[in-house]
């Protein structure tokens, strides 16, 4: 896998692996596809994007006669958590706390997330 601290995807290439997470492998035209559903992107710009993507390695390639395959090189989690961590240093000072404090009070939060919450907290604890 990736080294994390290499990784710098653009959002538009966050929005090409969330498909191709979902996806598992697609071609340039099923990403765009998908893409296009929530906005306006054009299959060239999708191309080259995908192209930029797998010269940075965040994505592979397989030529299948005609089709080409990609799929993401990095995981999904591990992306996740290498960008929260990014976001959390630059945004919040480093402090878990005040992201949970920011989120929580500007959200609506139904029971079964808080109890998600509580059992996540207790669980914590108990390391």
């Amino acid at each position: 896998m990736k080294n994390y601290s290499e990784i710098k995807p653009t959002d538009s290439e966050l929005e090409i692996l969330q498909v191709l997470w979902q996806l598992g492998k697609a071609t340039v035209r099923q990403v765009n596809d998908e893409l296009s559903k929530t906005k306006d992107v054009g299959y060239t710009t999708t191309l080259k994007l995908m192209q930029i993507m797998l010269e940075k390695n965040i994505v592979s390639r397989l030529e299948d006669g005609r089709v080409h395959w990609y799929t993401a090189l990095v995981e999904e989690e591990q992306t996740q958590q290498f960008l929260l961590g990014k976001f959390v240093d630059a945004t919040f000072r480093g402090s878990a706390m005040k992201l949970v404090m920011q989120t929580l009070g500007n959200q609506t939060v139904s029971k079964d997330e808080l109890e998600e919450i509580k059992k996540l907290i207790e669980s914590i604890e108990n390391k």
